[in-house]
């Protein structure tokens, strides 16, 4: 086979199954493990039953003996599920690339002893154009100080997490623009009688239904105007294709925890 090999956690969903495809088409890499939860209907089963280019490769539940085979791991998945497979990597020296959403920040932290022995690449939004608004949103934030921000996203009515890995991390984005923690000027929620808006707040709204894949607004409001950024996302396949980016570009780099803007080389230092 070809490149380097990839393993698939969390086959059978609809990520999973994205990336089965993007991985077989992608060159320099190819599928070397489909992994499934235990007690899922598909272990044991042929992943060409998920994806017709994945035949052949029997969808399993031995995440040790898949990545034994492997030199990297993409997982989408659940939390929980993505520190247990990120410690397996770390055993394995196996790049990791996790595009898992609604981490707490113990569960950040908890990423760490694994970075500390292989590449993980952690995001909560895959795509280019997610990743280059996320550079603009803290570009603005910071030239509009005074501005009031607001996060706009929907999603489709199966999302479990809200709001959105992505929204935070535009809301992050925000905040640093600011020289600001999110977590001391976020608002999540608001019903009732709330008084006026807090001076500084960053406010995230959601919008859950249909089959949305994702849509994303920054709003930033001052009296008389508004400037909106704003991206769509029509194709789950931007995020297979910005996982399987990550981990070719995470082969022979150093153990830590990075992100997407250092696979794109966005990020600046300071």
């Amino acid at each position: 086979m070809d490149g380097f090999g990839v393993v698939i956690h969390g086959a059978s969903g609809r990520m999973g199954r994205m990336l089965l495809r993007v991985v077989a088409e992608t060159d320099g890499m190819h599928l070397a493990g489909a992994l499934d939860a235990p007690g899922s209907e598909w272990v044991g089963r042929d992943a060409g039953a998920l994806e017709p280019l994945a035949q052949g490769l029997t969808v399993t539940d031995d995440a040790v003996g898949a990545m034994a085979r492997a030199q990297a791991v993409i997982d989408f998945s659940t939390p929980e599920a993505s520190l247990e497979i990120a410690a397996l990597a770390a055993q394995a020296r196996a790049a990791c690339v996790i595009g898992t959403t609604g981490f707490t920040v113990e569960q950040e932290r908890a990423l760490e002893p694994a970075s500390r022995h292989c590449p993980i690449v952690k995001a909560g939004n895959m795509s280019l154009g997610v990743n280059l608004l996320t550079g603009l949103v803290r570009q603005v934030a910071g030239a509009l100080p005074g501005w009031d921000v607001e996060v706009v996203e929907a999603h489709h009515a199966r999302k479990v997490d809200a709001p959105s890995g992505t929204a935070l991390m535009l809301g992050e984005a925000a905040a640093e623009g600011r020289g600001l923690r999110l977590a001391d000027v976020a608002e999540r929620g608001r019903d009732g009688i709330t008084g006026p808006r807090a001076e500084g707040a960053i406010g995230f709204a959601v919008i859950r239904g249909g089959d949305v894949v994702g849509e994303h607004d920054v709003i930033f409001h001052a009296p008389g105007e508004r400037v909106v950024l704003r991206h769509l996302a029509a194709d789950r396949a931007i995020f297979a294709r910005g996982a399987a980016r990550a981990a070719a570009w995470a082969q022979g780099r150093a153990p830590g925890l990075y992100g997407m803007d250092d696979v794109l080389g966005l990020r600046t230092e300071g």
